[in-house]
């Protein structure tokens, strides 16, 4: 009797503690992990824009914060720039003596060297603003003599100021082209009379882009006019400046370089800005130039599109798990991208194996390729993956056990 009550008790102990195991195995035992269920994003590469190019010299188009050129038409090489060079001039003076926005800057006092100078650019035929020695201007009144009525003389006495010397401010200038990677780009004066002064229209691009993002030299090639003290009023030789949104930058004309314009104007994409950038080489005349740049801008423009990558919430992949929740991995925010005519536009989604998450928890991301450009959108679940609680658990302890 006792061998048979003790065999009764050891057997109940065993399936007591066999159910406490099973139900502490079954209890504790991680959820199985599901992978998610994507969805690629499609490509959203636009249509080639299709700018209107002149029909004569060579011509380039570009956009500050767009690497490199967006577009071009005629020759690639370097060419004689004639007073574009003028805006070389301003920018490597400007790095010796830089002003802020729209201060004066230093006082510079003008001498017997400086009217002697203003002779010498008469007898080369070049354009010129009148000196008085004596006279006093401020840096930015200089810069404005020199700009907007392309006034030679203003160009070699601004370089002779900030450097000491014409052989100084060219070596300034060779080093300072380097400094910028414009190596098609050579200045052989302060004014471009020289056929040695000469320059490719991608470099011309990068100058331009240069000039617009210095506050104070944008501000100076906008002005249409300006009135200075002894030489009076001053007016830009920019014709086109006010029109198709045009606010800059330099003219220049030669018999070697024919009619010239590089040229920047704002434009509007959706709800960004976008500054373009652009040269018009080789013109018989301005007015073919001034024609030319209106119609390469109204084109340029259509070429720009604002693109919706995501909105906020989009789907990009979905979990199910084994006891019957789902839930979405969403983008976390929206964003777009400002593109130029065919740029390549893709996108890759991925996110990890989940078995349980909270609301808002990051799961992966989904990445967009804009050229050579990325951005990356986090990817959220949109609703809690909870503990599938004791009783599913209980009933499933094969499927528990598969994820270990």
């Amino acid at each position: 009797m006792f061998r048979r009550r003790r065999i009764v008790f050891f057997s109940a102990l065993a399936v007591v503690l066999t159910l406490v195991g099973y139900l502490a195995t079954t209890g504790l035992a991680p959820v199985p992990s599901e992978a998610a269920a994507l969805t690629q994003p499609a490509a959203l590469t636009q249509a080639a824009a299709q700018p209107d190019w002149p029909g004569f010299g060579s011509s380039a188009i570009g956009a500050v914060g767009f690497p490199g050129v967006l577009g071009s038409s005629g020759a690639a090489e370097s060419v004689p720039i004639a007073s574009v060079t003028k805006t070389v001039t301003a920018l490597v003076v400007l790095d010796a003596k830089p002003l802020a926005g729209g201060d004066p800057g230093p006082d510079i006092t003008f001498t017997d060297a400086d009217v002697a100078i203003y002779y010498d650019v008469i007898a080369e035929n070049g354009s010129v603003a009148p000196v008085v020695a004596g006279m006093v201007l401020t840096e930015r009144q200089a810069l404005e003599a020199m700009l907007l009525p392309s006034a030679n003389n203003y160009a070699l006495s601004l370089a002779v100021w900030a450097y000491g010397s014409l052989d100084a401010y060219l070596a300034a200038a060779k080093g300072w082209l380097a400094k910028n990677g414009l190596d098609d780009t050579v200045v052989a004066d302060t004014s471009g009379l020289s056929t040695s002064s000469r320059s490719s229209p991608a470099d011309l691009v990068e100058i331009g882009k240069l000039a617009v993002t210095d506050p104070a030299l944008a501000s100076i090639v906008s002005e249409p006019s300006a009135k200075l003290p002894v030489i009076g009023a001053v007016k830009n030789t920019n014709k086109l400046l006010g029109r198709y949104g045009v606010d800059g930058i330099k003219t220049g004309t030669t018999d070697e370089a024919g009619a010239c314009l590089l040229f920047s104007t704002d434009l509007k994409v959706g709800d960004r800005t976008v500054t373009l950038v652009g040269v018009v080489l080789g013109g018989a005349t301005h007015g073919d130039v001034n024609r030319a740049v209106a119609a390469l801008i109204t084109t340029a423009k259509a070429g720009f599109r604002e693109v919706t990558l995501t909105e906020k919430g989009r789907a990009f992949g979905s979990y199910a798990t084994a006891w019957g929740q789902e839930s979405s991995a969403v983008a976390s925010r929206a964003a777009s991208a400002l593109v130029w005519s065919d740029t390549p536009v893709s996108g890759v989604a991925t996110a990890r194996a989940l078995a349980l998450g909270t609301r808002k928890d990051t799961v992966g991301s989904v990445e967009f390729r804009v050229g050579d450009r990325t951005v990356s959108v986090p990817l959220v679940l949109d609703r809690t993956i909870s503990d599938p609680g004791p009783a599913w658990r209980f009933s499933h302890p094969g499927e528990l056990n598969a994820d270990g």
